[in-house]
């Protein structure tokens, strides 16, 4: 299953907004940090500034709201699928990180797009 995932400077103000304004539906909540939306077969991650997603990168690069969203794809063996990918010459964006959510790993398509790889806890 692909997700889309929006890092958003206050989940709930987010939340209303999407929920209220457009018509999505809310979904899973983990505290201030994280919430999903849904609108018919789309779900809507809303990262907050404590989520993994939000961490800086290795280069020291901090993600932001409109230039960090990403296709995200969930798996139940991030082991495994990292392993194939580093095999595969891809780009990676940073390490594996941590966070209430889960873990996650940014990597790049062959035209410089991220993609995360996600696996909950």
């Amino acid at each position: 299953m692909a997700v889309i995932r929006y890092l958003v400077k206050d989940v709930e103000q987010s939340v209303a907004f999407y929920t209220e304004l457009l018509g999505f539906e809310a979904g899973e909540r983990w505290g201030s940090a994280f919430a999903t939306v849904n609108l018919a077969n789309l779900t809507l991650w809303l990262s907050g500034p404590e989520t993994s997603a939000a961490k800086p990168m290795p280069d020291g690069s901090q993600p932001e709201p409109g230039g960090w969203n990403r296709l995200v794809i969930e798996t139940n063996n991030i082991t495994e699928i990292l392993s194939k990918l580093k095999l595969s010459d891809v780009v990676f964006r940073n390490e594996v990180l941590s966070g209430p959510g889960g873990k996650q790993i940014l990597f790049e398509d062959p035209s410089g797009n991220p993609i995360e790889l996600f696996e909950a806890r």
